[in-house]
């Protein structure tokens, strides 16, 4: 597309400057450390203009695995900076953890998509070596996430905490949270007398963002406590799950899942390697059992708690995941394509809000609950393509590139008129780009 070349070109200028040598951080002013799902979408950019670079990128977050196959969520790499981040963590609590500080929590397996796709852009014979040399450590990863992740064997993951989804504060979670009675009465105290708001001047975050543009202060001291409530159990699930708190069995998460296991057998197939039976056998109840988190009566899909096998009937974007997990029946795919021409859902004026925009939690401005964002259009121009509605996927692409073009290189963007919100000059905003830029 070479009508976006100044778009590219600011792209590659945002990547280059928050580039750290092996790993890319999602921005130098409130994102200092690495991410899995960030470096991981950065990988998938970088395979179009820069290989081993890619290379590279994916190469450093397997640098932060733990002994037992998990991937962090984040890396602490600088020693000198950002003590109190480790601090927070703590991953040493847990005797699995790397040398490395890391977080103790995971996010969506994302990283398979990116090597299978440097690996399509490699000769043969490096496509061998290269699949060869990451192959048995993703594996290690999905096998960590069957043992550790879907204790009923059903065939699904369950987070344990909100950011285990990437969409942090997204409605159905925190509706999760708070079924669970988890606001403290204190919280509530000072919630009700309004004194929460003495709290916001302490936030780092608002020192660069506009406090309407993230998530409320009141939902990160909730988000905090349940973080604090998992380190204070060294990170173990049996621990963990003991409690009874949070456990949520994530669509986003499991749509994820199920299209990284078809990359696994797809690199597998290519290497010649030899997976469990066991572990394709749980791939194939994954594919199966997302079917359970369908609800005929809502004609959507949605996550679902662990603890009480309620589906959580909150739309947001994550209802529409699953057509990036693929295998979806003709009907149903229908139905979520319907939905993205649906004005009072999901057609606005910017693509894709991260709630409908009829939902009584849409804001166009916090975060995960109404702004529209760049990973999950991806997810979804994605998913068009591969279940052959092209006209729809190129329309979404040409939209989402449009809306960067004008609207600047932003962590999201305002649903209603298109502006930049959130941290500028974001790193996997600028990959994504470079990647929905290149010729099919």
């Amino acid at each position: 597309m070479d009508y976006y070349f100044k778009l590219i070109e600011d792209c590659e200028t945002v990547l280059k400057e928050n580039d750290f040598g092996k790993y890319t951080v999602p921005s130098k002013e409130i994102y200092p450390h690495q991410w899995l799902w960030d470096s991981s979408f950065v990988a998938i950019g970088l395979a179009n203009t820069n290989i081993d670079r890619a290379k590279q990128e994916v190469i450093s977050i397997f640098e932060g695995q733990w002994s037992d196959g998990m991937l962090p969520h984040m890396i602490f790499r600088a020693k000198e900076t950002h003590n109190d981040d480790r601090e927070f963590w703590a991953s040493w609590r847990n005797p699995k953890s790397p040398s490395i500080p890391t977080s103790g929590i995971t996010q969506p397996p994302i990283v398979a998509e990116a090597i299978i796709r440097i690996g399509k852009k490699l000769p043969k014979s490096e496509r061998l070596s290269w699949y060869k040399l990451m192959l048995p450590k993703l594996i290690d990863y999905h096998e960590w996430i069957y043992r550790e992740r879907d204790p009923s064997n059903s065939g699904l993951a369950i987070i344990i905490h909100p950011w285990e989804s990437g969409l942090d504060n997204s409605p159905p979670l925190l509706k999760a949270l708070k079924e669970k009675n988890y606001t403290p009465i204190w919280l509530k105290i000072l919630i009700a007398l309004g004194v929460i708001r003495i709290l916001d001047s302490f936030r780092a975050d608002t020192k660069h963002i506009p406090k309407d543009q993230r998530a409320t202060t009141s939902d990160l001291i909730i988000l905090n406590l349940l973080r604090s409530r998992i380190k204070k159990n060294s990170y173990k699930i049996k621990k963990i799950l003991s409690k009874k708190s949070f456990a949520v069995e994530d669509l986003t998460f499991n749509c994820i899942l199920n299209r990284a296991n078809a990359h696994v057998i797809e690199m597998a197939k290519f290497i010649k390697y030899d997976l469990d039976e066991k572990l394709i056998e749980k791939f194939t109840k994954t594919e199966k059992a997302l079917e359970t988190l369908w609800d005929p009566y809502k004609s959507q899909y949605f996550s679902r708690d662990y603890f009480t096998g309620n589906l959580i009937k909150e739309p947001s974007i994550a209802s529409l995941m699953p057509l990036y997990a693929g295998n979806l029946d003709k009907s149903k795919l229908k139905i979520i394509v319907e939905s993205l021409e649906n004005k009072d859902l999901y057609a606005s004026n910017f693509p894709v809000p991260s709630v409908p925009l009829n939902s009584p939690w849409f804001k166009e401005t916090e975060y995960w609950q109404g702004p529209s964002w760049i990973n999950t259009n991806w997810f979804i121009i994605d998913g068009l393509k591969r279940s052959k509605y092209l006209d729809h996927y190129e329309a979404l692409k040409e939209t989402t590139l449009e809306m960067v073009e004008n609207g600047g290189i932003f962590e999201y963007y305002n649903p209603n008129n298109g502006h930049g919100q959130g941290i500028e000059n974001f790193s996997w905003t600028a990959a994504l780009c470079l990647d929905m830029t290149k010729k099919d």
